[in-house]
C-alpha cells in the first residue's frame, strides 16, 4: 500500500511517497502551497491509485500552508474514501523551533508550545522526511489545524 506524507509548514513543500512504511520517492518544490499542492497530487494520483492513507503537519508553522493543506488533504480524504492523519511538525526537524511571526520562533519546551524570539546559540534544522514513516506519531482523531499564536 502506498501513504503520502506532506510537510507544507515551510518552504520547500516536502511531500514523501511511502511503500510499506519506507519512502520511495520524495518531492521538494519551491512556491506557495495553494498553487503547487494541486498540481503535484495530480500527477501522484495519476501514478498511484492505491493509496492507503494520507499524512501531514498540522502545527505549527505557516497559517495559510497549514488551512490549504488540510483543507485540500480533507476533501480528498473525503473523496476519495482515504484516512487523514496529523502529527506535530516538531517530529520531523529534530524539535527544533519553527519560525512564527517576525522574528519569533515556535519552541515546544517538554510538549508545551510557546511563542518567544530565539537565542543566539539555538541552532534550526531543516524539515527531513522520514526514510520510515512511523504512524504512531500521527491521529487521526486531531487533523484540524493547530494555531499556537495568541490573539491580536
Amino acid at each position: 500500500m502506498i501513504d503520502i506524507f506532506v510537510i507544507s509548514i515551510s518552504n520547500p513543500l516536502l511531500i514523501g511517497i511511502y511503500e510499506n512504511d519506507k519512502l520511495i520517492k520524495q518531492i521538494k518544490q519551491e512556491g506557495k502551497t495553494s498553487d503547487i499542492l494541486p498540481l503535484l497530487f495530480d500527477d501522484i494520483l495519476k501514478t498511484y491509485s492505491n493509496i492507503s492513507g494520507l499524512y501531514f503537519v498540522n502545527a505549527p508553522g505557516s497559517y495559510m500552508a497549514i488551512k490549504v493543506s488540510y483543507i485540500f488533504l480533507k476533501t480528498l480524504s473525503i473523496s476519495k474514501n482515504i484516512p487523514l492523519y496529523a502529527s506535530s511538525g516538531f517530529n520531523f526537524n529534530d524539535n527544533s523551533p519553527i519560525k512564527a511571526l517576525g522574528k519569533k520562533y515556535f519552541i515546544n519546551e517538554n510538549g508545551t508550545i510557546k511563542v518567544d524570539f530565539l537565542d543566539n546559540d539555538i541552532k534550526i534544522h531543516d524539515f527531513k522526511l522520514p526514510n520510515n514513516l512511523n504512524k504512531k506519531l500521527f491521529d487521526e482523531k486531531n487533523t484540524l489545524p493547530e494555531y499556537n499564536l495568541p490573539a491580536v
